[in-house]
């Protein structure tokens, strides 16, 4: 191989000056020169084929030109120059060279490298996952901690008001049986407050007691006592724990027995030797006469005597205690 480059190093350059004087003579005597142009075209074109071989250089544009003309020639010199120009644009500088091809082993760093990235991510992740579960338990036994003191405290408040409840009930009884008339198993207390009878009936009940039910007529002459003392010189309607609201005519306490005494007003009767009126009297008819409409009753305080009335009037109202 290197004897091949020092034959071309020795042979071209003597080549290359021989095809120039023979150009260079073949355009100073074309006109005699012919066949010895002919022939040293052939010489010539013979030597290039041997070199080309010798160099292993690919096959020459001589051939291509079998004809031999100087257009021919001139075509195969500016298709060299070309060549030679384009051999040297080709030529890689070292300032542009391209960057190396990676290699699997790059290939396969590079990817170790992405994952242990991914990796480190994943485990920052878990780390923070778990930071944020044991904050969820801890805020989890919190909630239920405050919903154990929650439900204690409204145990607790329930069973003071249910001991308020008591301690009121105790109260308005014993305030009745102090303040107001104590009969037998029972103690009577007149209220001054205007309410219907059912928000008259509730209060008695939060007190520990319920509306008067005189149970026979030694019960109803001893509250008749008591009203009169305690409204005189007024007669104020009173209310009783006694209604029709369930069937017309069925009279009950409010603790749902059926009453069996009755004191009903009964109109004023004419006196002796005067004549009887049909047309009852105005101002106090007989008792009960209000039907549907009038289904409560309350007791007169000057005679005790009983009335219907709307179970929506305001009336005072007497509370009964049990002793």
């Amino acid at each position: 191989m290197q004897a091949a480059w020092l034959l071309g190093a020795l042979v071209v350059p003597q080549l290359l000056g021989f095809g120039h004087g023979a150009r260079g003579a073949e355009r100073e005597w074309e006109g005699g020169w012919g066949g010895a142009q002919e022939e040293e075209r052939e010489r010539e074109a013979l030597m290039l084929k041997h070199l080309q071989e010798a160099l292993g250089l690919p096959a020459g544009r001589g051939d291509e030109n079998p004809a031999g003309t100087v257009e021919g020639k001139e075509d195969w010199e500016m298709e060299e120059d070309q060549g030679e120009e384009e051999e040297e644009e080709a030529m890689p500088t070292p300032s542009s060279s391209p960057s190396p091809s990676p290699t699997p082993e790059d290939i396969v760093t590079y990817i170790l490298g992405r994952l242990a990235g991914l990796d480190a991510g994943l485990h920052q992740l878990h780390v923070r996952l778990h930071a944020l579960d044991t904050r969820v338990v801890e805020l989890t036994q919190g909630l239920r901690q405050l919903r154990n003191a929650a439900g204690d405290t409204r145990d607790a408040v329930q069973a003071l008001q249910e001991a308020q409840g008591r301690a009121e009930r105790e109260h308005g009884r014993l305030e009745g049986c102090l303040k107001g008339l104590r009969l037998g198993h029972k103690c009577f207390l007149l209220s001054r407050d205007f309410e219907t009878q059912a928000a008259a009936q509730a209060r008695c009940t939060a007190r520990g007691g319920s509306l008067a039910q005189p149970a026979d007529r030694q019960q109803m002459e001893a509250l008749t006592r008591y009203m009169r003392a305690a409204l005189a010189p007024y007669n104020w309607p009173v209310w009783l724990g006694v209604h029709d609201r369930r069937a017309e005519g069925l009279y009950l306490f409010e603790n749902g027995q059926r009453v069996s005494f009755f004191a009903w007003h009964r109109a004023p009767r004419p006196e002796l030797g005067a004549q009887p009126s049909a047309s009852p009297h105005p101002l106090s008819p007989d008792q009960p006469n209000g039907g549907t409409l009038e289904n409560c009753v309350a007791q007169a305080s000057d005679d005790g005597s009983w009335w219907d009335h709307d179970c929506q009037r305001r009336l005072y109202y007497v509370c009964e205690f049990p002793f």
